[in-house]
Order: structure tokens, then sequence, then C-alpha cells
């Protein structure tokens, strides 16, 4: 009877956390919504731009095929290992998912700093975002995908210390697998803007 009645509330209380992480999951799937959207009406600003050259420098101009196919390499690898982690995590292994964590964000840090340097590189030719309308919309779409990276990157350091510190408990693991879907949708947004950008503009 007693233990009936102890195991009573633990129950509720499980049921509670269980219910409180499902609402968060679901909040954090109603951003990557509205993120999507944002991104949905970047890419149609940047298509219907994308002509508006202005008598200026095009994409066969300025794009470099095998300096975008690095940086998507970059991001494609990141994924896999972020991948890596959230499986490390499913096995209670915490140093395994320290490695993998701080192997993925060297990845994006290199990713942007790729980008960075081809951003400095346009800016330096006279193509910078206020040359066309074209060179406008390719910086808001593609810079607003690395700003995205790089507060993906300042998470996972932040998780890192969370998971060093804490270990894999219910609510850190639950953060983990929300920076995991946030840095997936980032991996694909990045390959629509290859296919929509870079492809055509190289081609």
């Amino acid at each position: 009877m007693s233990d009936t009645t102890a195991a009573t509330p633990a129950g509720a209380e499980a049921a509670h956390d269980a219910e409180r992480y499902a609402e968060k999951d679901f909040g954090f799937w109603i951003y990557l919504m509205t993120d999507a959207v944002i991104f949905a009406l970047l890419f149609a600003t940047y298509i219907v731009l994308s002509r508006g050259t202005a008598g200026g420098p095009t994409g066969s101009d300025l794009f470099s095929l095998p300096h975008t196919f690095g940086e998507t390499m970059l991001l494609l690898v990141s994924s896999t290992t972020f991948g890596m982690a959230s499986l490390a995590a499913r096995a209670g292994n915490r140093g395994g998912v320290l490695m993998w964590l701080a192997i993925t964000a060297v990845l994006g840090l290199a990713f942007v700093g790729m980008e960075i340097q081809e951003f400095a590189g346009m800016i330096a030719k006279g193509a910078g975002p206020d040359r066309s309308g074209f060179l406008s919309g390719f910086f808001t779409l593609v810079g607003t995908h690395g700003v995205h990276v790089s507060v993906g990157l300042i998470s996972i350091v932040v998780m890192m210390g969370q998971i060093a510190t804490k270990g894999l408990t219910v609510p850190v693991s639950s953060r983990l697998m929300r920076l995991a879907l946030f840095w997936h949708f980032l991996d694909i947004v990045w390959i629509g803007i290859f296919s929509v950008v870079y492809l055509p503009g190289v081609l």
C-alpha cells in the first residue's frame, strides 16, 4: 500500500516532465517553421533580384564552384558528426558526445571562415551588397545563413559546457536534440543555397 502511494507522485511528476519537454519540442518546431518562412522569402527575393546586376559582375564572374563545394562538404560532414554526437548521447557516452560536438564546431567554424573569406574577396573587387540588386539579394540570403551558423556554433559551445558540468541529464539531452534539429535545418538551407544561388550562377 505504501509502495503504491509513494510511486504515484513520482509517476505523476515523470508524466508532467514528459509533457513539458513535449511542449518545448513543439515550440521549437514552430520556431523552425517560422525560420523556414524567412528563408523562403529570402530565396524568393534573391530569385527576383538575381538578374538585376546593374551592369556589374554576375555570379559567373564572382562565384568559385570549388570554394563553394568545399563549404558544402564542411557543412555536410558537420551534420554527420552532429548525428554521431546524438547517437553517443543515446548511448550515455558523455565523452563521445563532447568529442563529436567539438569536431562539429571546428567544421562549422571552418565553414564560417570560408564564407567570410568569400565575402571579403567580393567586396575587395567592388562587388559589395550596395553594387546591385543581385548582390544585395546574395549577401542578405547567404549572410543570414552564415549568422545562423554562427549562432549554432555559440550554442554548441554552450551545450558542451552544460554536458561537461551537468552530464547527459534529461533537460540537457532535450536541449541537445533541439540543437541537432537546428543544425540539420541549416544544412538543408545550405543545400538550397548551393542549388539556387551558386550552381545557376556558375552555369
